[in-house]
């Protein structure tokens, strides 16, 4: 009985509104995406005079990798939100969208005001409301929250990689 109240609350859309949907959402990641890049201008020639760790990987990698992430994250949040109910698209669109404002949030920090503190805090919480969003996902599409679990590899490492530069480049990561 329950199941099927649950399957009635949930909004059925039909193709050229998931198309619409999906075309939404791909166009709000690669916004965020556009909006980091905009803290990143100078971030080629920044990053490459930073003292770095041994497993730092070049500065070419991070753009390929970051355009199958948010790409991968436009399909998750779409997929969500394509088959729950109201109230549990409310919510995952609220735990992405927070976590997309720290995505871009982080590369203003660490390259344009080159805070590798701040930066470093602001990936701690982005890490979190991934997991946050992992988590919430699963509940309503499995596929969605597995497309996410790359993007939390990532950060991961992200953070691993933002804390050495910050404590290997004290003197210019404030």
């Amino acid at each position: 009985m329950m199941k099927t109240l649950v399957t009635n609350l949930r909004y059925q859309m039909t193709k050229h509104q998931k198309i619409l949907a999906l075309l939404g959402w791909i166009l709000t990641c690669f916004g965020t995406s556009a909006i980091g890049a905009a803290g990143s201008l100078q971030a080629k020639s920044f990053y490459a005079g930073l003292t770095q760790p041994d497993w730092a990987p070049p500065g070419w990698l991070f753009g390929p990798v970051w355009t199958i992430l948010f790409a991968m994250m436009a399909i998750a949040i779409w997929r969500v939100c394509s088959i729950a109910t109201r109230n549990e698209s409310r919510i995952a669109t609220l735990l992405f969208l927070a976590q997309l404002a720290l995505n871009a949030l982080w590369s203003w920090l660490f390259f344009a005001w080159q805070s590798g503190s701040w930066a470093f805090v602001n990936i701690i919480l982005l890490w979190g409301l991934i997991v946050s969003c992992i988590v919430f996902f699963w509940r309503t599409s499995k596929l969605g929250s597995l497309l996410l679990v790359p993007y939390l590899c990532w950060v991961s490492f992200a953070a691993m990689l933002n804390y050495s530069l910050w404590q290997m480049n004290t003197n210019i990561l404030s």
